[in-house]
């Protein structure tokens, strides 16, 4: 095996690169920072639930109660997404809008607002 492996690196791989490799079409780097949605809500446990009539979600023995907004005065029986992240703490979506964040034992946390840049 050992003499399998040198093999392959000393002149397998060189005569390989050699025949195969191209340069590269344009200078610079292929890769590009991510500016899309945040990978936190992408990358984390996602589960549809329905709004109870006291405007609450029941999660794992939890009750979320969803807070008043501008857009509903409730959502009961509405469709909702739970998200569970990698740290235990949830939030509440209602499509593309984030409803509120619950820390691990599902109280309401403070809404995080973005600073402006």
């Amino acid at each position: 095996m050992d003499a399998a492996n040198r093999y392959l690196a000393q002149e397998y791989k060189p005569s390989f690169n050699v025949e195969f490799m191209q340069p590269p079409p344009e200078e610079g780097s292929a890769f590009v920072p991510w500016i899309g949605a945040n990978l936190d809500d992408i990358l984390c446990q996602q589960e549809e639930r329905t709004v109870n009539a006291d405007n609450c979600v029941s999660v794992d023995g939890y009750k979320l109660q969803i807070p008043p907004n501008k857009y509903r005065c409730h959502y009961v029986r509405v469709r909702v997404i739970v998200h569970r992240y990698r740290d235990g703490s949830l939030a509440i979506f209602h499509g593309p809008r984030k409803l509120a964040d619950y820390d691990k034992q599902g109280k309401l946390m403070e809404v995080k607002t973005k600073k402006a840049t």
